[in-house]
């Protein structure tokens, strides 16, 4: 069973190091939105319907990284509170292995609903339930 540990501890590396580029990302998309409305604010630049889409589409990206972070966070929760258990007892093991699988069945499904919820949506009728920043 040391080896499903090993392989556990380097999933949540991976995961880490997933989210840490997410976070970059999220950063760096940030930083390009506030430069190109500084750029559109000194110019008095008047956005067309596509070019403020475009904008609005920085919003979402941003928006499904955080949610994809909160996904990794949830994975990495469960991987260390079955960690926890297994140096307890090996039937704690057995019995939070199936709530891990569990967990991370329902991670996987609130993630994609997520994306579901904010990919595509921009310029639809249901467009009031996306959030921007």
């Amino acid at each position: 069973m040391g080896e499903e540990i090993d392989m556990l501890a380097s999933i949540y590396e991976l995961l880490t190091h997933i989210k840490e580029v997410e976070e970059d990302s999220i950063q760096m998309s940030k930083d390009s939105m506030m430069m190109l409305s500084s750029f559109i604010e000194k110019n008095s630049i008047e956005l067309d319907e596509n070019a403020a889409k475009s904008l609005q589409y920085q919003d979402i990206i941003s928006q499904q990284l955080t949610a994809t972070i909160e996904a990794i966070d949830s994975v990495q929760k469960s991987i260390k509170i079955f960690e926890n258990a297994y140096q307890s007892d090996e039937q704690v093991v057995s019995d939070s292995l199936d709530k891990l699988c569990s967990k991370l069945s329902k991670t996987l499904s609130i993630a994609k609903d997520r994306r579901d919820a904010f990919s595509g949506r921009l310029g639809h009728a249901d467009q009031e339930d996306i959030e921007f920043f």
